[in-house]
């Protein structure tokens, strides 16, 4: 994905994006009112007085104003429950969330629209025709209000809820898994040797790695015959001293900044390139439900559900690279590793859950799971099973709980016994 389109959905996402465009539309909406009055070829017999008008907009003004604050209220304070509960990586993508964005700019939008209708009534700037114009985009809105509100308080019965949180969770994890495995190498060619001599270009800010354009990669190094060899993934902390990308011949400083420029690099890590961190945000609401303070065996169990479901979706299409990339022969980058996805994955709920026998036989059919539909994966997964055996032997205290994971483990994994 290029760099401006990525920073489009980006803005997209935001909630003052959407809650700007609507009180404009809102605006726009409560002064063409006033403007098309003239042009209309006939005129209305329906008489609504002036100040029915404005009392039905004072009323929605002050309501809206209300509905609005408390919305934003619980949307706070949903976000703080899941930073406390499940795991701070989940709030960048609650903030996201399209239908409490709707509901507030909705709201936001009416209290807007009630206003300049207001100031417009004690202008008058509205005729006779104009406030019956007004009085039927006030019935819209209240029906819009209406519809949204109703929708709004069945969405937030369940918004910021643990269920809620890892859905959340598991969907952006799923995204970027599938885009890693339809381009494990972002569009560009897989990583090489870097050959002998070639300059290391570093950056000068330091952060993640959130995002590379390899299409403004592979137009730098084709106008300039330069092969790149990208040093780092999304996801990867970064500062002055740690190269970007390696070029096979020296570079003036436009060249060195336009290459630099395709890397954006922030405080935060984003899901959107980077399929680890949804792993990660998932095995820390696993690790924090299993810790002694909470003992919630019941999440860890939902998490090792979603965990599989990401990692299924490797093995739903095949790791291929798309037409595209005859064009970014020039650009070479590497890709996570399956034994990095994995850790990220289980070591902290390995961790965590070695002493609960529920999550302990579910962690090790889970397992068994992914060993059964990714044969490309087999070795590393063989590696983590064993393992977990090993932690669980270690440290589960019951002799009762470790039989019975022994017999599953022994019916599940006969070869590693």
């Amino acid at each position: 994905m290029k760099r401006w389109t990525w920073m489009l959905h980006r803005i997209i996402r935001q909630i003052w994006f959407r809650a700007g465009v609507i009180s404009l539309l809102s605006v726009a909406l409560a002064i063409l009112a006033a403007l098309i009055t003239p042009y209309l070829p006939y005129t209305f017999d329906v008489d609504i007085g002036q100040r029915s008008v404005g009392t039905i907009l004072q009323i929605m003004a002050s309501s809206m104003l209300a509905v609005t604050t408390f919305s934003l209220t619980a949307m706070v304070s949903a976000y703080s429950s899941a930073t406390q509960l499940a795991t701070p990586r989940a709030t960048q993508l609650m903030v996201s969330d399209p239908t409490s964005q709707n509901a507030l700019s909705t709201f936001l939008g009416a209290f807007v629209f009630s206003m300049v209708g207001i100031v417009g009534l004690n202008t008058s700037a509205y005729g006779h025709d104009g406030r019956i114009i007004l009085f039927a985009a006030t019935v819209v809105v209240i029906m819009l209000v209406v519809g949204t509100l109703l929708r709004w308080i069945g969405h937030i019965t369940a918004f910021g809820r643990m269920a809620d949180v890892i859905d959340r969770v598991e969907e952006a994890a799923t995204r970027a898994m599938a885009d890693f495995a339809a381009t494990p190498h972002l569009g560009g060619q897989a990583a090489i040797a870097v050959p002998p001599g070639a300059v290391a270009i570093a950056g000068t800010r330091t952060g993640y790695v959130t995002h590379i354009d390899v299409a403004a990669l592979a137009a730098i190094a084709e106008r300039h015959a330069l092969s790149v060899h990208v040093a780092v993934l999304p996801g990867t902390m970064v500062h002055p001293a740690r190269a970007l990308m390696h070029v096979d011949a020296e570079v003036d400083d436009a060249t060195r900044a336009a290459l630099i420029k395709a890397f954006t690099i922030e405080r935060h890590r984003s899901f959107d390139q980077d399929p680890r961190l949804g792993l990660i945000a998932l095995s820390e609401i696993a690790s924090r439900a299993l810790a002694p303070a909470t003992n919630d065996p019941g999440t860890g169990i939902e998490v090792l559900n979603a965990l599989l479901r990401v990692f299924l979706t490797l093995g739903a299409p095949p790791a291929t690279e798309r037409a595209d990339d005859t064009d970014r022969q020039r650009v070479h980058i590497g890709r996570p590793s399956i034994e990095d996805m994995l850790a990220d994955a289980f070591a902290p709920i390995l961790r965590e859950g070695g002493k609960e026998v529920e999550v302990s036989l579910r962690l090790t059919a889970t397992l068994a799971a992914m060993h059964a539909n990714l044969p490309s994966m087999r070795a590393p997964i063989d590696h983590w099973a064993a393992r977990h055996a090993a932690r669980v032997a270690a440290t589960m205290e019951d002799p009762a709980d470790l039989a019975t994971f022994e017999r599953a483990y022994a019916r599940l994994w006969p070869a590693l016994v």
